[in-house]
């Protein structure tokens, strides 16, 4: 039987990464009634990957970084300035990369080849069918996030070249906020979300990762040789109070969130071995760390607490290189929204198909009308969402604390449950050390999503 599975075509991973191979990643997994069982998986039948260690750090990187750093200087500007920043990144990096090696072990003891996967064969059917869920949440999120940077960064575009001040009455009826984020909208996002395969936007991709790295090096310049006109508000130096340095944890949590495609990455790998990826994930991490650290700590430095949550909207429109690195956002998130869609519309297609109890292989006809029904609601909903949402910094509280989820709290239960399972009647030290860094884990994420999203959500509505 045809199984619909995200890594079909690892074996044709090399040191590049497209934006299908992207979208592979976080796909559904096998939608049959449950998961492999030990006799039909082995090492050697999955086969040997193509990807050498070079290319799988580049592959993490680029999984990582992405629009989630135009926030870092704001959560520095939440967390209490450099110091509090710094040390919370460092922090958090330790969790970070012990749970893409947690993930790597399970995946190696389950013979699973994406998260979901893992979830599903180490902690049951019912964290398997929550993590799934989780997925489609947190990307249905990201989707919402992605149209309001578009309208946040066409906003300034427009007043230049409309030669308005910013914020004017009486602007023309085509430059209003929501008729430009629709019309962008259905002429480009739309059309590049319903096809079945988006292999074809390998090259806008590219670019997309290029413009991440061009925005970080502009953010850098800026601060070090910054315009007569840019004035910074206070520097802040200790933060206000404990629970402000957790308010900045979603913003790093959805900066540093791989997890979710760690798993089929490591088993991609010529020689996936768990000591082998943690020096993948090490050198992976501390790459994206020195992106996000340059751009939070010079970006919170040139406005300080007067940053805006979206680092590029604090400066003046007319700066032409600052106009670059906004078309290059929008260009990345005309790209990403269709990935994170496809990978959405994946998981979701799989728990309708487990559901119904349907075979992968039936009438090509009810797989295209269901997907343009699943395409239109999906973007239907993440448009009129992104319309009525204009802060960002709300969205990404939100989806930050499901990154939480995935960095923490399903690789403890991971852990926990992969060590339960050993029926040692004598458990050496280590044992016990393990589980309990589960649980600290587990109760950590817990911690996070819990938080973030009461303020997210609730503060706002007692406002």
């Amino acid at each position: 039987m045809a199984q619909v599975s995200i890594n079909s075509d690892l074996g044709e991973w090399g040191s590049s990464m497209d934006s299908g191979e992207r979208a592979r990643l976080l796909q559904s997994p096998c939608v049959d009634t449950a998961p492999k069982s030990e006799g039909e998986a082995s090492p050697e039948g999955l086969g040997r990957g193509t990807t050498s260690t070079l290319g799988a750090i580049f592959i993490v990187v680029n999984a990582c970084l992405g629009a989630g750093l135009l926030n870092f200087p704001a959560a520095f500007s939440t967390a209490g300035g450099v110091a509090a920043g710094v040390a919370l990144q460092m922090g958090m990096l330790v969790f970070i990369i012990s749970g893409l090696v947690i993930l790597a072990y399970c995946s190696q003891a389950s013979n699973e080849r994406t998260y979901q996967e893992v979830v599903w064969a180490v902690c049951g059917k019912l964290m398997g069918v929550l993590c799934e869920v989780t997925i489609a949440i947190y990307t249905f999120g990201t989707c919402i996030a992605f149209l309001i940077i578009i309208g946040d960064q066409q906003d300034k575009i427009i007043a230049v070249m409309a030669k308005e001040p910013e914020g004017a009455g009486g602007s023309p009826w085509y430059t209003d906020r929501k008729f430009t984020i629709s019309l962008t909208a259905f002429l480009f996002i739309l059309p590049l979300s319903i096809p079945r395969e988006i292999g074809f936007q390998k090259y806008a991709s590219f670019l997309s990762v290029v413009g991440t790295w061009y925005v970080t090096a502009i953010i850098i310049i800026k601060y070090i040789w910054p315009d007569k006109e840019m004035t910074p508000g206070d520097i802040l130096t200790r933060p206000a109070s404990w629970v402000a340095v957790f308010n900045a944890m979603p913003t790093i949590c959805f900066g540093f969130q791989c997890h979710v495609s760690s798993v089929p990455v490591f088993n991609s790998m010529r020689q996936p071995k768990v000591k082998t990826w943690g020096g993948v994930v090490t050198a992976a991490m501390v790459i994206a760390l020195a992106v996000y650290m340059g751009t939070g700590i010079c970006g919170f430095l040139t406005f300080g607490a007067a940053v805006d949550p979206d680092v590029l909207l604090s400066y003046p429109s007319e700066d032409m290189a600052v106009a670059v690195a906004r078309a290059f956002i929008i260009l990345s998130v005309l790209t990403s929204y269709p990935i994170l869609h496809f990978c959405g519309r994946a998981v979701v297609e799989g728990l309708w198909l487990r559901y119904q109890g349907m075979p992968v292989e039936e009438d090509v006809g009810r797989e295209r009308r269901r997907r343009v029904l699943q395409t239109l609601v999906w973007f239907l909903l993440t448009l009129l969402l992104a319309l009525f949402i204009p802060d960002i910094g709300k969205v990404i509280s939100v989806i930050g604390g499901l990154a939480a989820c995935f960095i923490f709290v399903f690789p403890g239960l991971c852990l926990i449950q992969a060590k339960l399972s050993e029926m040692e009647e004598v458990k050496p030290a280590s044992w016990w050390a393990l589980v309990s860094y589960g649980v600290l884990l587990v109760t950590l994420g817990a911690f996070i999503f819990g938080q973030t999203t009461a303020n997210a959500i609730f503060v706002d509505l007692l406002v």
